[in-house]
């Protein structure tokens, strides 16, 4: 992993790229991370670390294009932030995060080998598939393989 990349925050509110010796805006800085890059945004005159700032000042600039949190959300973190949010927050929601983006990663991934086979999604395991344990698995985490419940009933229930 690569070191994160420093930028100095100057009390003119502008932030400086320490790697290209240049001023960034929010949204160079935005673009930086999404491609991949993770960021430490230190004051310049305290030495502080204020990237959680910058963080979130991001977050809502583009809460602006589009709304991201939905506004009763939104009311429970002001209400309760610091104090029953915090542990949620710190400690879950990262991971909780962190699990969907795999998860959802693996998913594309084999819906994409699907899609190169040609499988007309009948159920059938193809022999070219390479994993479909797998992918029956990550099916399982949602309660079923085939969209239908395990126990289907079966019209004969022992009533006359």
């Amino acid at each position: 992993m690569t070191e994160p990349l420093i930028l100095k925050k100057y009390s003119n509110r502008r932030l400086y790229d320490t790697e290209q010796s240049t001023y960034v805006t929010l949204d160079q800085v935005a673009e930086m991370i999404k491609s991949g890059r993770t960021i430490t945004v230190i004051e310049a005159t305290s030495k502080e670390d204020v990237t959680s700032f910058i963080l979130n000042q991001i977050i809502l600039e583009e809460s602006k294009k589009h709304a991201m949190l939905p506004a009763s959300l939104l009311h429970l973190i002001i209400r309760y932030g610091d104090n029953l949010l915090s542990d949620f927050f710190d400690q879950y929601l990262e991971e909780t995060l962190k699990i969907y983006v795999n998860s959802k990663m693996t998913f594309d991934n084999y819906f994409r080998q699907w899609l190169k086979m040609g499988m007309d999604f009948s159920g059938t395991n193809p022999s070219g598939f390479s994993d479909m344990n797998a992918f029956t698995d990550f099916f399982k985490m949602f309660g079923s393989t085939t969209g239908k419940s395990e126990k289907e009933p079966s019209g004969n229930d022992g009533e006359a």
